[in-house]
């Protein structure tokens, strides 16, 4: 029997709160393989999340969330043993503030925590092109630990719609994070 996972998912202001949303919505159906999830969102992902979507559907999903400045939740803590974290989309700012160890609010305090604990941090970057910075700081946080997945979806699966393309990068995000699901696979 797997161990149930014990998630942290941090939704900053970049673009593609598409892909914020589906992973929630998988995480909902995945329930079963969790233990805990604790949500934590940028006031500019609120913002994006409306603008993008329509909608502030992020208040609706059964994770417990955490105000930005909440230094006393748990996942702030190495001790709370959770297992990953993942940053959804990953704005440049706040990949930056990580890479350099920067914990001015808890999205970034988590990733500190996740990375000196040797765990799981996934970061869903969305940008396009890249400046130097961008790539040295992606370099900084990989060889800190942290898994760079740049949100660039594949097509293999013929996709028909933006939650179908989305899906084909959260699919390997949560492959990643170590959960079991049905997913496309090339070949099969």
């Amino acid at each position: 029997m797997l161990k149930k996972k014990k998630l942290v998912v941090a939704i900053t202001g970049a673009s593609g709160s598409i892909y914020a949303k589906v992973l929630l919505d998988k995480l909902v159906l995945l329930s079963d393989q969790i233990d805990e999830v604790g949500l934590v969102m940028s006031d500019n992902a609120k913002d994006v999340w409306k603008f993008e979507l329509g909608n502030d559907q992020y208040q609706q999903y059964p994770f417990k969330v955490y105000q930005k400045h909440d230094f006393m939740a748990p996942f702030a803590s190495g001790s709370a043993n959770f297992d990953s974290m993942i940053v959804v989309p990953c704005s440049m700012g706040a990949l930056a503030r990580m890479a350099h160890g920067i914990s001015s609010d808890l999205t970034s305090r988590a990733a500190d925590v996740i990375l000196k604990e040797r765990r799981k941090l996934i970061l869903i970057c969305r940008e396009t092109p890249l400046s130097l910075i961008h790539i040295q700081n992606m370099q900084l946080i990989t060889q800190a630990g942290a898994i760079v997945c740049p949100a660039s979806p594949s097509f293999y699966s013929k996709p028909s719609s933006f939650e179908e393309l989305a899906a084909t990068v959260v699919d390997r995000v949560l492959e990643i994070a170590g959960f079991n699901l049905k997913t496309y696979r090339w070949g099969e």
